[in-house]
């Protein structure tokens, strides 16, 4: 169940809820459409049922996402969605429980009443955290882990103090005492907060026209100059594509990132045909994939995790000089919902799924790197 988000829109101060994974907010009242950016990561906070009291708000790291490990002979995967305190606080909820789903929540601002803990657990923590998750149904041994599809974000509680005992914001409850001789969250009070979700108004930075997306886009496309723009660092970068035309009219065109690349070990991958030999598949190489350079094809949209590996193993295995064209006007899209950061990540799960004979070739997967990435 996706967590509910409160916002007010940008351009008409109308209230407007957004789903967790939603990234172009489009206000039902003034019509006007923009995208969010917050930098880093998102930050949420539950409301607090508090009125008068001096909010503390505590930290708690969220990931939800596709958890896969190549171990053995064989590629394991789990969809994992774990929630951890962020601050050493004895006496706090581990966990938020199902409190992110029943609540409606509100994006972190810089200028939010009340004190905020700074938290000590770091994105990589949290994604140990939910790589030993995953590992617990596994053998400990494995050769290489990947996250892919991830939702990462900070959740913060309201909490309150009252003498030196701690109350939970949301339902009044005593929670902890503290010491009464020093102060043990002045050092964890994080001092000048900058973070802020911005908007930006969905225009092509080419032609000035309107962008088209869905709410969970990651890349706009602007049908009146045929471009397409991702959303990175606070603002558009524009995408080359490419388009394989439809054998039938109304075809539904599902994206996919096309990404280049060449291993540095000893396995030697730098075209097609070093693919084909170095997998040992059923193919007999042709000359001219001998200067067709490697291209790993990755869904660029979230899909179930096996459908997810059966796609970019087929299609980076079958890959073919399709016809394209650059024109995206008039063509059923499908929104791009994972990003190019994501997909890069992809790029060692398929090479090893796409392995014939993965008991001699899984040992070179921890060393194994890659060159640039087109």
């Amino acid at each position: 169940m996706p967590f509910i988000v409160e916002h007010e829109c940008p351009q008409c101060g109308a209230p407007v809820e957004l789903e967790e994974t939603n990234r172009l907010l489009r206000c039902p009242y003034c019509g006007v459409k923009n995208y969010l950016f917050a930098g880093d990561m998102f930050r949420f906070v539950l409301p607090d049922r508090a009125p008068g009291k001096e909010i503390i708000y505590v930290p708690y790291m969220r990931f939800k996402g596709n958890v896969f490990l190549c171990k053995n002979a064989s590629i394991d995967h789990r969809v994992v969605d774990i929630t951890r305190l962020g601050v050493p606080l004895s006496g706090i909820p581990l966990s938020l429980g199902f409190r992110p789903q029943a609540m409606k929540m509100k994006f972190v601002t810089h200028d939010m009443a009340g004190s905020i803990l700074s938290s000590t657990l770091k994105s990589d923590d949290i994604l140990d955290s939910a790589g030993a998750h995953t590992a617990a149904f596994v053998s400990k041994k494995f050769f290489h882990r990947a996250y892919i599809g991830e939702a990462l974000s900070r959740i913060y509680l309201p909490l309150y103090m009252e003498g030196n005992k701690l109350f939970d914001a949301i339902t009044n409850q005593f929670l902890v005492s503290l010491p009464a001789d020093h102060d043990v969250l002045a050092p964890l009070m994080d001092k000048c907060p900058r973070w802020n979700v911005t908007f930006s108004p969905t225009i092509c930075p080419n032609c000035g026209w309107d962008l088209d997306g869905e709410k969970d886009s990651v890349v706009l496309t602007c049908s009146n100059c045929d471009s397409a723009w991702q959303a990175s660092d606070g603002r558009f970068a524009e995408v080359s594509f490419n388009v394989v035309p439809g054998s039938r009219e109304g075809s539904l065109y599902l994206p996919f990132w096309k990404i280049s690349a060449e291993t540095k070990n000893e396995m030697g991958i730098r075209s097609y045909a070093d693919f084909i030999r170095v997998t040992n598949q059923p193919k007999v190489v042709q000359k001219d994939w001998e200067n067709r350079g490697m291209s790993y094809w990755i869904p660029a949209f979230k899909i179930r995790p096996r459908i997810y590996m059966h796609l970019s193993k087929q299609l980076t295995i079958s890959q073919e000089k399709f016809e394209t064209g650059d024109r995206v006007s008039r063509l059923n899209l499908y929104p791009v919902t994972l990003p190019h950061s994501e997909a890069v990540q992809s790029l060692k799960i398929t090479l090893a799924d796409s392995i014939m004979s993965k008991e001699k070739l899984f040992p070179h997967k921890k060393t194994l790197g890659y060159g640039r990435y087109l």
